[in-house]
């Protein structure tokens, strides 16, 4: 075998394994790029998912929040018209008051004093006495012959104390007067009318124990619009 031969077969016996080699490198050197490209589509769709997740966490909080404010602000709506209503209701009153009121005074021009008695009261107290009890019977014995009266009862304290306190007293005790002759004289509400007037009007001096007693007092006064009485009285006139 001449060299040339020997060659031809050498470059023979060499060729497959060579164009194997360069078959794998070609693959491997095409494929790899896209496999790359693909695991980075693949990390890019993770991370895309994942934001979308994490957008969607927060827009739900955010509608959680959004409902929530909008409920509260619902619930104060609707405790503002509440008060709203509230409030009208207390300004109709307060004028069904004043007019009612407006009405007694007018009328209680045409009443006139039959008579009167005074209740007094210990130190800082509201309960009636055995005295103060009697000087109501008393009083009270007066009212069975009247068709048209009405009875005032007028509650005053002495100067010890504060104003606020003192008229707070003074009311109580004109309740405690008013709801001894309803109890047990059958006295209808309408009838009597209260006032609560405090240190005010004192009938003596605060600055002796003596003067003190005299104004923690309730003064209670009988008074009518009966022809009987006027006609009595313009008689005794």
């Amino acid at each position: 075998m001449n060299r040339f031969s020997a060659l031809a077969v050498l470059v023979a016996a060499s060729l497959p394994f060579t164009v194997g080699c360069a078959t794998k490198n070609y693959v491997r050197n095409e494929v790899t790029p896209t496999i790359n490209k693909v695991n980075e589509l693949d990390d890019l769709t993770a991370k895309n998912t994942r934001d979308i997740k994490d957008v969607d966490v927060r827009a739900q909080q955010g509608i959680q929040q959004a409902s929530g404010k909008a409920a509260a602000a619902d619930e104060k709506a609707l405790a503002a018209g509440q008060a709203a209503n509230q409030a009208n209701q207390n300004a109709t009153q307060a004028g069904n008051r004043v007019t009612s009121l407006a009405g007694t005074v007018e009328n209680l021009d045409n009443y006139q004093p039959v008579s009167d008695t005074t209740v007094l009261f210990a130190f800082n107290k509201a309960d009636l006495t055995r005295k103060g009890k009697q000087a109501l019977d008393e009083f009270a014995q007066q009212m069975q012959s009247q068709n048209h009266y009405i009875v005032q009862v007028e509650g005053y304290t002495d100067s010890t104390g504060s104003a606020d306190y003192n008229y707070q007293l003074s009311q109580r005790r004109a309740d405690t007067v008013i709801q001894y002759l309803a109890q047990k004289y059958n006295i209808p509400a309408f009838k009597i009318f209260l006032i609560g007037l405090g240190k005010d009007n004192p009938v003596a001096q605060n600055t002796s124990a003596a003067g003190r007693a005299k104004n923690r007092r309730v003064d209670v006064r009988l008074m009518t619009n009966s022809p009987a009485t006027e006609s009595a009285s313009v008689q005794s006139h």
